[in-house]
């Protein structure tokens, strides 16, 4: 079994969605205003197809094992959030009775890590690990100096990697409702 790490393409919407979905949870429905499960992986996966959104395949990484998309991550630098938010914006406006609000992310100056995810199948072997070393690559080679994320205060298998790859909390943020932890690595 062989895996990589390479950059999506379109073809792995479906894939990606279903990545995403398990990874943002309830942000998934803020994102594409949908509340029933097949149509926030339909909205998910065309947002993914799509070039000009946060959620484009353009800022996705995808871990391929054998030529399946096993995990991916979502990177794009925070003084682009506002502008790669515009499509899903308007999208959202489309829908009735749906606010089109959300919520800053990332803060201006960081190459942020907007999505992690790994299948649950493929967890536990590195994987995450290795999406963000990768991200972290990218960070450098851009000549950015820091990297920053969100992670649930429910989720502490999470903080305690981050936390081992030198990322620290540097404040809170409420995303779609919940409270996140604001983690930051120099690089």
């Amino acid at each position: 079994m062989r895996m990589n790490i390479r950059n999506a393409v379109k073809a792995d919407a479906k894939a990606a969605a279903l990545l995403i979905r398990s990874a943002i949870e309830g942000i998934a429905e803020t994102l594409t205003g949908e509340s029933e499960e097949s149509k926030i992986l339909e909205g998910l996966a065309s947002l993914f197809t799509r070039e000009d959104n946060r959620l484009s395949y353009r800022n996705c990484l995808i871990a391929d094992q054998d030529g399946k998309a096993v995990g991916l991550i979502l990177i794009y630098h925070g003084k682009d959030a506002v502008r790669l938010d515009q499509p899903i914006l308007e999208r959202l406006r489309k829908k009735p009775g749906k606010p089109a609000l959300l919520d800053i992310e990332a803060d201006k100056d960081d190459y942020y890590i907007d999505t992690v995810s790994v299948h649950p199948d493929y967890q536990d072997r590195g994987i995450g690990r290795q999406l963000i070393a990768a991200a972290e690559k990218q960070a450098r080679k851009r000549k950015y100096f820091s990297i920053s994320l969100n992670v649930a205060k429910n989720n502490p298998r999470a903080k305690k990697l981050y936390f081992n790859l030198g990322y620290v909390k540097k404040k809170e943020m409420k995303i779609s409702g919940d409270l996140y932890d604001y983690l930051v690595k120099s690089l």
